[in-house]
């Protein structure tokens, strides 16, 4: 046999590093929206966290790649979707956007850069929060008010949060 036929036939091994990334992959979004879920019933002034947003914007400007991102949102958006007493879907179409547009913006500017990534995590939340008042009155009828102010206010604080909260899954990432 030539070596590219052995090649071929070996099956390719899976290391550590494979499984650690899936791993990380599953787990971090679910802790995200299991806290998204749980931290407002213990602590009410955490209400404001949208961290599977802030997790699905980290994959995205992290990645660059808008098919992944834009399915990993998707997922994301859905199991949200599973656990709160909203209709299902429409998480799922505002995180999809979200990770689609947020892996193209990743490709235009430096993303490692703190400041941008505050700008680009602020601008995500005001982006989440507005689309899916869009949907909300438009496909579901829902008479909700949009209040800019509360929403700009929540966008500062959730980029804020961003920014440890970026660094720490980087870390995360390199760890494994």
């Amino acid at each position: 046999m030539t070596e590219y036929t052995e090649h071929l036939i070996k099956a390719p091994r899976r290391d550590a590093t494979d499984k650690a990334r899936y791993v990380w992959l599953v787990i971090v979004p679910l802790i995200a929206i299991l806290s998204q879920v749980y931290i407002p019933r213990f602590v009410s002034f955490l209400a404001y966290l949208e961290l599977p947003l802030l997790v699905t914007v980290h994959y995205a400007l992290s990645r660059g790649g808008p098919i992944s991102a834009l399915l990993y949102g998707m997922a994301i958006g859905l199991a949200q979707d599973s656990l709160s007493h909203q209709p299902i879907g429409m998480f799922g179409i505002v995180k999809t956007l979200v990770g689609y547009f947020a892996a193209t913006v990743s490709v235009r500017f430096e993303v490692e850069n703190p400041v941008v990534t505050f700008i680009l995590s602020f601008f995500f939340y005001f982006f989440h929060q507005f689309f899916y008042w869009v949907l909300a009155r438009a496909l579901l009828g829902e008479a909700i008010t949009f209040d800019a102010q509360q929403t700009l206010m929540f966008g500062l604080l959730n980029a804020a949060v961003a920014l440890p909260l970026f660094r720490v899954l980087d870390k995360l990432k390199v760890a494994q």
